[in-house]
């Protein structure tokens, strides 16, 4: 089950907080909705639960924090947006990555497409699926490490009612093993007919909780939708006609030319609307939403209309209130059935009431139809505070006058205190008295006897105040702040890596286009002359900075993290990849392996074209194939290290492309020019001194490849591209370190 306690979001600016002092509970085995209009706090909730956003409060998932969870895959599944993959990827390779980023079997893969029915669209790419079918890929993607808790963000918004249907009845499924199902909606109808219990959010704060019959009950009630151009006089008509039949009616006057009226059928506003000869455009049955928010649905149509039946006062009572009040709130008149020529004094005041004059005894009374009452008198604290347009109408026969007694006159006005929507009305206690000693502390009176004398004798407003003065010290402490730690890393993160860059066509493409190149470039430098074989091997020409071969394998290493940052499939909820040195070891795994072996091909393809087009001479292997072997290999495996290094501390494919080609352009002449400054000392007999140092001869001649390695990085290039790996490794660990301490 889950446990929100307390979740508030940091202060905006000049702004509310997003989510306010948010609790409650979703118990397993059942389907919970956080419903409000948008803009209500719902995805802010969601975020604070998951520890995406920081601000204040604790939600526990079956007893533990998030962060307290090994792996939160396997406990909680979030759906938030679409799916941020790769379009160039495939369903199934998609799946399989996140099989090897969970630890799961890989086969977990078809069985979640077969569930949420997506074998048939397995080798279709992410960028060519529709929108329903992306969302079955997403609920795919979050039950893969088959979780026991779904917190889906608005799953059916966009989706046909086929698809919302088919999604709703996943949820289903997944509360009936067991499982625990929380998600968002804007629509109540949706929540109603859903979830097992609906939780009410309005301006980021709780206003119900309560069961989804309850809800129903509360917030929806059947109703007839009518289009007319005739509006007002069809209107007029109905009201009337109720009048006569001594039936209750409530009229809805909406914008335009549209009427919601509650309480009649279809058929009966057909037939009236056809003797009087009245043109009809719309007739149906809705389900009306008297909620928070009900009114925005129609906010971009001017808000007009009229009471009809209400006196001249009455309606220049509700016309200023409607004008006072931005919110669409509810503003009713309650009477008493039993004391229909009552004086004024006897109308009993309800939250958000407005009382008018009374009426004559001939005249129609406005009053709350029954579920409106229920709604009203309910327990403030789970019931939903009803709002509808303010110039709904009820109209009711007149009944005959009772002769008041004396004792109704006697009767003295009790008015209750009316409180903001979203407060829950306290219950009625005794009152403190103001010289009541606290738990622990002395009474005033013993303490200060001639200021106990005097405070006896006090204003009622100080009454009001002083208990809320009081409690002050007895607040409970603030939540504990939420902390948005890095996402967890990937727990096979080699077979992740390898999925990843072979799941979609980027590389092979790159590799061949380098090939390609490098051939061309090599048999147009043989036809030019005056190179040297090893040039010509590397297709290196001395006016650009590094061989295609090198820029190929920096473009790969550079779209290893590139990619992650651009679809990042790790941490689709927190929109970056966690920096972590299991998937730094894996990525400079994979992109050495790459680079070798296309540091490989472009040798042997160089080589063959060019025994192909001039013969075997330009084709024969160098005296010296060792060393140059040695810093062929260097020069790729340092360009790919670089950009893969260089992507994951600027978190962009571009930088890391810059960061290889800043090696040759900038950092080698700088090392240039420190080595071709004057100096009074030289590193003449390096090699011998080594040698003499290391008394154990190494075995296989180990001290040669030693040599060898020395040699190239003792070279400008090689210098400068240590050097740059060097700095670009001391800034990946600092940024990984920083974020994980703070």
């Amino acid at each position: 089950m889950i446990q929100a306690f307390g979740l508030t979001s940091n202060p905006r600016k000049e702004l509310p907080p997003a989510a306010d002092d948010v609790s409650f509970e979703a118990r397993a085995g059942r389907v919970t909705a956080l419903h409000g209009a948008p803009g209500a706090g719902k995805t802010t909730v969601l975020r604070l639960m998951l520890e995406l956003q920081r601000g204040r409060g604790v939600t526990y998932f079956r007893g533990r924090p998030l962060h307290r969870i090994a792996h939160p895959s396997r406990e909680v599944g979030v759906l938030m947006g679409d799916v941020p993959g790769h379009p160039a990827r495939t369903v199934r390779g998609h799946l399989r990555m996140l099989c090897a980023a969970a630890g799961v079997p890989v086969r977990r893969a078809d069985e979640v497409l077969e569930a949420v029915g997506l074998v048939n669209l397995r080798d279709e790419r992410l960028g060519a699926l529709s929108r329903s079918m992306d969302r079955r890929l997403g609920l795919a993607c979050a039950l893969l490490a088959d979780p026991h808790t779904l917190v889906l963000d608005d799953p059916a918004g966009g989706l046909s009612v086929r698809e919302s249907h088919w999604l709703h009845g996943m949820l289903r499924a997944h509360a009936a093993q067991g499982g625990t199902v929380l998600f968002t909606t804007a629509d109540p109808k949706e929540a109603a007919r859903t979830a097992d219990r609906v939780v009410t959010l309005e301006q980021g704060r709780l206003v119900a909780d309560q069961e989804a019959a309850e809800f129903s009950r509360t917030r929806l009630r059947p109703r007839v939708a009518v289009r007319s151009p005739y509006a007002a006089r069809l209107a007029a008509l109905l009201a009337k006609q109720a009048r006569t039949a001594q039936r209750s009616v409530e009229i809805v006057r909406e914008g335009g030319n549209r009427l919601s009226v509650y309480g009649s059928t279809c058929a009966e506003i057909g037939e009236t609307a056809f003797r009087h000869g009245i043109v009809v455009h719309q007739l149906a049955d809705e389900i009306g939403d008297m909620g928070p928010g009900a009114a925005a649905v129609h906010a971009d149509e001017p808000q007009s209309g009229s009471a009809l039946g209400l006196s001249k006062a009455g309606q220049a009572a509700g016309e200023t209130d409607a004008a006072r009040s931005s919110a669409d709130t509810l503003e009713l008149v309650r009477v008493e059935p039993d004391r229909a020529s009552a004086e004024v004094g006897h109308v009993t005041e309800t939250p958000g009431a407005t009382v008018e004059p009374p009426a004559a005894d001939d005249e129609p009374r406005p009053t709350l139809d029954a579920s409106k009452a229920a709604a009203l008198t309910a327990d403030p604290v789970t019931a939903d505070p009803v709002t509808a347009d303010p110039m709904a109408l009820t109209v009711e026969p007149p009944r005959p006058a009772e002769p008041r007694t004396t004792d109704d006159a006697a009767e003295p006005v009790t008015v209750e205190p009316v409180l903001p929507a979203g407060h829950a009305q306290p219950a009625e206690e005794p009152c403190e008295r103001p010289d009541a000693p606290l738990d622990g502390h002395p009474s005033n009176a013993e303490a200060h006897p001639q200021e106990a004398t005097a405070r006896r004798a006090f204003h009622p407003a100080d009454a009001r105040t002083a208990p809320t003065a009081r409690t002050l010290d007895a607040l409970p402490p603030l939540p504990p702040p939420i902390s948005v730690r890095p996402a967890s890393g990937p727990l096979r993160p080699l077979r992740y890596e390898v999925r990843r860059a072979a799941g979609i066509g980027t590389g092979f493409i790159t590799g061949a286009a380098v090939l390609v190149v490098s051939a061309v470039t090599a048999v147009v430098m043989a036809r030019i002359g005056h190179t040297p074989q090893p040039r010509l091997l590397a297709a290196w020409p001395q006016e650009l900075p590094l061989p295609p071969a090198a820029l190929g394998a920096g473009l790969l290493g550079a779209l290893a993290f590139g990619d992650e940052f651009r679809h990042p499939a790790l941490a689709a909820d927190r929109g970056t990849v966690p920096r972590r040195l299991g998937l730094l070891a894996a990525k400079l795994l994979v992109a050495t392996a790459t680079a070798l072996m296309l540091a490989a091909l472009t040798v042997g393809c160089d080589a063959e074209v060019l025994y192909l087009v001039y013969g075997p001479e330009l084709a024969q292997v160098p005296a010296e194939w060792l060393s140059l072997s040695a810093s062929w290999i260097g020069l790729v495996v340092g360009c790919a290290w670089a950009g893969v290094l260089a992507a994951g501390v600027f978190r962009s494919t571009t930088a890391g492309l810059a960061a290889v080609g800043a090696v040759p352009l900038l950092v080698v002449p700088a090392v240039h020019k420190v080595l071709e400054g004057p100096s009074v000392r030289t590193a003449a007999g390096l090699p011998v001194r080594l040698r003499e140092a290391l008394l154990p001869r190494w075995p296989f001649g180990g001290e040669r490849y030693l040599e060898a390695a020395l040699s190239v990085v003792s070279q400008p290039v090689g210098g400068a591209l240590t050097l740059s790996l060097t700095a670009l490794l001391c800034a990946y660990l600092l940024t990984a370190l920083r974020s994980r301490f703070r």
